[in-house]
């Protein structure tokens, strides 16, 4: 009796004769296809078919791709973000660096003119810093006996009389402003040439002109000018400008308070004028006394 093996493990033709039998339909299609153009229409067909499957599988590729064109793309924009803050904040820095030398060349031209004008030998000096004495008004400059500067000289802007030498070294000098408690200077009115005597101290950074008599020919805006006859500031140097005039005929003088003209709060660069004659030039505390003759 016989027995035939199960479906599952009956062999079928040979390999060989599968091959040869696929090789031949392929061969048999292709040449279908390039001389026939005959399947185009199922090609077109099975590719549409098959696009939505293709583009399932592409899904996580592109969702890749997307996310590393955002990361890339929030990467540089905040580079680009910061750059541009960058080169916002160096520009301000610059033009405001650019003002500042415009407006101290411009300064410098004016200290040059007023030095022509007061037709004494100067010397600029720059501020260092501010005397940290609450109570006084001076500053400290960076010139000192070494570049001529002596206590007792007056100092100046292009607007007018700033202050006082006090104190010097070698590589320093500190300058009494003309708001100083301490500071007085001889003044007449330039409009009549009324004498008189103003002294720091007051409030709101302003001059008090002492001694006036209450009926003395005064208005507010005169301009008082250095009357020259302390032999420190030399003649003709602008002070300040009277603000107010109180008069009150039983006290027997009249309060006049005065305005500088320099500008003691806004510049850095001043002139120290070497007018000052040698016997009038106050001792320095720094140095040494000289021997006596």
């Amino acid at each position: 009796m016989q027995y035939s093996p199960p479906a599952f493990f009956k062999q079928g033709p040979p390999a060989w004769v599968r091959l040869a039998f696929f090789a031949f339909i392929s061969i048999v299609l292709l040449v279908v296809d390039s001389r026939m153009r005959a399947l185009d229409t199922l090609r077109e067909v099975v590719s549409v078919a098959v696009y939505p499957f293709q583009r399932v599988m592409l899904l996580p590729r592109d969702g890749i791709r997307h996310i590393a064109e955002f990361f890339e793309i929030s990467s540089s924009g905040q580079q680009e973000v910061e750059l541009l803050q960058r080169q916002r904040i160096e520009m301000a820095q610059a033009t405001t660096q650019a003002a500042q030398l415009a407006a101290e060349n411009a300064q410098l031209r004016r200290l040059l003119g007023a030095s022509e004008r007061a037709q004494v030998p100067a010397v600029l000096v720059q501020v260092l810093f501010e005397a940290r004495d609450p109570f006084s008004r001076r500053l400290i400059v960076d010139k000192g006996t070494r570049a001529g500067v002596q206590a007792g000289m007056p100092v100046i802007d292009d607007g007018g009389v700033v202050g006082q030498v006090i104190r010097t070294t070698a590589l320093s000098a500190e300058v009494a402003l003309l708001t100083d408690r301490v500071q007085s200077i001889p003044v007449q009115v330039l409009r009549n040439g009324l004498r008189g005597v103003t002294s720091g101290g007051e409030t709101g950074g302003r001059l008090g002109l002492r001694f006036m008599a209450a009926d003395a020919d005064i208005q507010v805006g005169d301009t008082l000018v250095t009357s020259g006859l302390d032999g420190v500031y030399p003649e003709g140097l602008p002070v300040a400008k009277v603000e107010t005039v109180e008069r009150d005929a039983s006290f027997g003088f009249a309060r006049v308070v005065c305005k500088p003209v320099a500008g003691l709060d806004r510049y850095r660069h001043f002139l120290v004028l070497q007018s000052l004659a040698p016997e009038l030039a106050a001792p320095n505390k720094d140095e040494p006394a000289a021997p006596p003759s």
